[in-house]
């Protein structure tokens, strides 16, 4: 069988990962002197509490190659007869680079393919989990690479943040800063392009930005085949899920941000990534 592997800036959640068979190798986050493994020795709630009370923003680590081969040999280990590999945007960290060059290392014994996503979180995330249903069948390893390619071409976000100073802070506001300017009191509603912040509108008030994400998504929502909404420790998740969910006929994943995102969002974050036709 092919297995996937990703990693945790996908913020897939661990029951969906044991599912549907998904190994996520982790990255690390430096708050500080103090180092932990992504989702193992930092939760995602704890993230949370130590970010809002921090006096500077979190650094975060890819992952070794070694941590990269060691999941690959359990895989190898455990009768995979490849693997697909789908990463973190290559822009954004070295991740890729370290699946690749573990990958190196093994090649002689199964075919591994690493997939750069140009993409992060649930973005990430939701073509990962359709991947690994469709390796599931037993199609050929080729075949599963170009599943991943299109389902990352067909997936996107979009986000409101309760704030725009994480994203100043971090350096990752990008062209979005010539459009927000100097507006800190404002909702800001953003994508991604190529793992870059992208603007997509403002608005004064948390209701007005929640109802923009809900009627950017319905006017999408026939074609949606997979959707996920993804948070900051937003207070009113439920809210977002309960508007969102009216609009599609499947079961919403709903999922915390983590540290890889979450550290350039910033608290109250509130998002949704879906998969189209």
């Amino acid at each position: 069988m092919i297995r996937i592997v990703t990693d945790s800036s996908s913020d897939v959640p661990a029951a969906l990962a044991a599912e549907h068979g998904v190994s996520i190798v982790p990255l690390t986050i430096r708050f500080g002197d103090e180092e932990f493994v992504d989702r193992r020795d930092l939760t995602t709630t704890a993230f949370w509490e130590r970010l809002v009370a921090a006096d500077r923003l979190p650094e975060t680590a890819a992952p070794s190659a070694g941590l990269f081969e060691e999941t690959y040999r359990s895989l190898i280990d455990g009768g995979a007869s490849g693997i697909v590999v789908v990463t973190i945007s290559s822009a954004l960290s070295g991740t890729y680079q370290s699946a690749v060059i573990a990958a190196e290392r093994l090649s002689a014994e199964i075919p591994i393919k690493i997939v750069d996503s140009r993409s992060v979180g649930m973005g990430l995330g939701l073509p990962v989990l359709s991947t690994a249903r469709f390796a599931a069948g037993g199609p050929p390893i080729d075949d599963v690479v170009q599943h991943a390619a299109d389902t990352l071409a067909s997936t996107d976000i979009v986000a409101a943040l309760d704030t725009l100073e994480y994203l100043k802070r971090g350096g990752r506001i990008g062209s979005a800063q010539a459009f927000f300017g100097g507006l800190l009191n404002i909702k800001p509603l953003i994508s991604l392009d190529e793992g870059i912040v992208s603007p997509l509108g403002r608005v004064r008030t948390r209701s007005k930005a929640i109802t923009a994400l809900e009627e950017r998504f319905a006017a999408i929502g026939p074609r949606i085949r997979a959707t996920a909404v993804f948070h900051g420790a937003a207070p009113d998740v439920d809210l977002v899920v309960e508007r969102i969910q009216r609009h599609v006929d499947h079961t919403v994943i709903v999922t915390m941000l983590g540290a890889v995102v979450g550290t350039h969002t910033g608290p109250g974050t509130i998002g949704v990534a879906y998969l189209t036709n």
